[in-house]
């Protein structure tokens, strides 16, 4: 995603520039443009029929924190059974992987799984991308502590949006890390988008580990997104909170409630949050009226068949892709490569 210029829109990204920041975090220079622009898209997303919030605005710090309860919760299934995946295979992965002198991460988090990729791998550049600059500060810091030599960036950037690799970036080969099943949050065309530009990003000789969430009974994929200790549902309401510092809305997260369920017809998990009283919702410029039981779409999360993602990756030019996957074949995560 980087100075090769990864834009997973397909837009041209005319304006954007990054910059170094003394902490080495790299990050958007024409801040003011990037601003609007954020603000811009979410009052569009408010004003349309079926209203909605992207899912990115979920992670401001708070968000990231909460998501990280999320992943270890008992219910929350996925980021445990591809850490025993990793784990249990990683002998048999490093030998699949092709050398790598730069691993990139996309949606880095915490930088856990970097950690003990890295460890096996061993590459000379690891660079992670995450959306949440402050949380993307503290983790590539720590990072630094454990890796010390390794040769760590960090790109603070939106996956929807233009993003840039450090000028400096060695060039091949490269292996693209996607775990945690991000690639679930978009549709079907967007993630064949995403997943060729991946393609195009790594290279001839490259390749992309990517985590993917496989379809399963439907009552342990909602429990995943209804915690008992309601750890999802405070994640989904604070995204009125971000969304109020950002637009200077006035969302009252007393008056919303989380929402989540299996669509069977798309294959996917949906996350809103639904009014609970009528309420008026103002921002500068403009306004909505929700009434009781309106809903907010702030989250897809799709879930594959093993097959249909194979095919997808094909589409996207990776025609080799080997997968392991638990006992129970509910996650899988997946080597692919041109």
């Amino acid at each position: 995603m980087y100075s090769d210029t990864f834009d997973p829109t397909g837009n041209s990204g005319t304006g954007s520039v990054t910059s170094t920041r003394p902490d080495g975090v790299h990050a958007p220079g024409n801040k003011a443009t990037a601003t609007q622009s954020r603000m811009e898209e979410i009052i569009a997303g408010l004003e349309q029929p079926g209203a909605a919030i992207s899912p990115k605005y979920f992670y401001d710090t708070r968000g990231s924190e909460l998501f990280e309860q999320i992943t270890r919760l008992p219910e929350y299934y996925p980021t445990r059974t591809e850490r025993r995946i990793m784990e249990e295979f990683a002998a048999p992965m490093a030998g699949s992987v092709p050398p790598s002198s730069t691993v990139i991460e996309l949606g880095a988090g915490n930088c856990e799984k970097a950690l003990r990729l890295c460890e096996t791998l061993r590459p000379s550049c690891f660079v992670a991308v995450d959306i949440s600059d402050a949380f993307l500060h503290e983790s590539v810091a720590r990072l630094r502590r454990q890796l010390p030599s390794v040769d760590i960036r960090a790109v603070a950037a939106d996956l929807a949006h233009h993003i840039e690799l450090p000028a400096d970036l060695p060039m091949r080969p490269r292996l693209v890390f996607y775990p945690g099943s991000s690639i679930s949050n978009f549709d079907r065309p967007q993630a064949l988008e995403l997943l060729s530009r991946i393609r195009r990003l790594a290279g001839d000789d490259g390749a992309l580990l990517i985590g993917v969430d496989l379809l399963k009974e439907v009552h342990i994929m909602e429990a995943a997104y209804n915690d008992s200790a309601g750890v999802t549902a405070a994640f989904n309401l604070n995204a009125l909170s971000h969304v109020n510092q950002l637009v200077g809305s006035d969302f009252c997260a007393a008056h919303w409630r989380h929402h989540a369920f299996f669509n069977a017809t798309e294959s996917r998990i949906e996350m809103h949050l639904e009014a609970t009283v009528e309420t008026v919702v103002h921002w500068p410029g403009g306004e909505r009226r929700f009434m009781r039981g309106e809903r907010i779409h702030t989250e897809n999360s799709y879930k594959y068949r093993r097959e249909d993602f194979i095919e997808l990756l094909a589409r996207a030019g990776f025609s080799h892709a080997q997968t392991w996957h638990d006992e129970h074949r509910w996650f899988g995560v997946m080597l692919a490569r041109p």
